[in-house]
This record gives structure tokens, sequence and C-alpha cells, in this order.
């Protein structure tokens, strides 16, 4: 299985904007998108200029994918289904990224980021309806339950995520006393409250 094994703060600033790939890490100052608010590379000393419609369009699906931890050819995979699916395309993609298990597992508040919670799940600390499911891409569907596995609940880095987790997004519910959550339905644009043009990848992919 392919993953990126890179500095994530690279990546940040490479996007010229802060990712929020460690969670709490990068409302600290102790971000290196804080101390090196420029791209990276030699003799760096400033953000890199987007000089094309193509470098815009590109900038923002790499940003997207970097968000969500998914590499290039997956990607691809997941336009494809979006495009094939009844709806606008942008917002599809967006859906199909954001049902995926470790995203949900980050969105409920059980990891303080999408990469810690794709850690949690391949190491298995959830059950999905019950069921042992150690697959971060594993697509959840409206009525399903996740839960904190009774081994895990002891778990530091949980506890201290659902402390730190302010609201809840209206498509889950959460029970943080059970540490438990179930997907009510599926989420809206309006749920998805990401600073990205979603658009802008699917006119990349269109030419």
């Amino acid at each position: 299985m392919a993953v990126y094994r890179g500095s994530q703060c690279r990546l940040c600033r490479r996007e010229g904007q802060k990712l929020m790939l460690k969670g709490d890490r990068c409302k600290t100052e102790k971000c290196a998108f804080e101390r090196r608010p420029f791209a990276p590379g030699m003799k760096a000393t400033k953000r890199r200029k987007q000089s094309s419609e193509y470098d815009t369009q590109l900038r923002e699906k790499q940003k997207i994918r970097r968000m969500y931890g998914v590499l290039e050819r997956q990607f691809r995979l997941y336009f494809a289904t979006a495009a094939k699916t009844k709806g606008v395309t942008g917002e599809n993609l967006l859906r199909l990224l954001e049902t995926r298990f470790d995203n949900v597992v980050y969105r409920m508040g059980f990891a303080p980021s999408r990469n810690a919670a794709r850690q949690l799940v391949l190491h298995n600390h959830f059950t999905l309806n019950g069921k042992k499911v150690n697959i971060p891409s594993c697509r959840i569907s409206d009525g399903d339950a996740i839960q904190v596995k009774e081994k895990s609940k002891n778990l530091d880095l949980v506890h201290s995520a659902l402390k730190n987790m302010k609201d809840t997004p209206d498509w889950l519910s959460v029970d943080k006393v059970k540490l438990c959550g179930t997907m009510v339905r599926q989420p809206e644009r309006t749920s998805m409250p990401m600073d990205v043009k979603e658009q802008l990848v699917v006119e990349l992919y269109s030419k």
C-alpha cells in the first residue's frame, strides 16, 4: 500500500496555507508554516506565484489530495467515480473523500488529524457495525456505526482529541461517553466547510 512518508509541514508550505495535517500542532507557534511561510526548496524566500490557469487548477487539486492523504492514482479513481455519479461532480468528489473511514473517525473527534485517524484505523482501534475493519479508505454509508474498541477506550490520544473537539458535523452523531458514533446522512457541501474550490479540479480533469 503506497503512503506518503515525507514531511507533512512541507506540504502545507508548498500549497501556501495550513492544511491542518498535524492537528492541534498546526494551531501553535511551533507550526513550520508560521515560521517559514514560503514554498520549500533551495533559496526559497517567498511563496511561488501562480502564473497560469493550469497552475491554479493543479494547486487546488494537490491541496485537496494532500488534505485527505490520498495519492494521485487513488484520487483519479475517486474523481472517475464522482463523474459517473448523479449530481454535481465537484461535490460528489468531496463527499467520497469525506465518507472515507479515516476521515469520518477524524470528523467524529476520535483523532486530532486525518493522519492520526488513519493510523488508529490501521492498528484496529475501531469497529464498523460491530466488525473489525482496518481499511482507511473504506467508505462509510448512512446508518453505519463506528465504535472505539473496548481495549482502546483508554487511549490518551482519543480522549485528548475529543476534549479539543469543538463541533461535530450535522451529518454525524457522536456519543463521547460510549466513544461511538453514527453517520446520519450523506454530507452536503454546506456541511463540508473546507477552504477549497473543487470546481477547479473538475476543470483540470475535463481538459
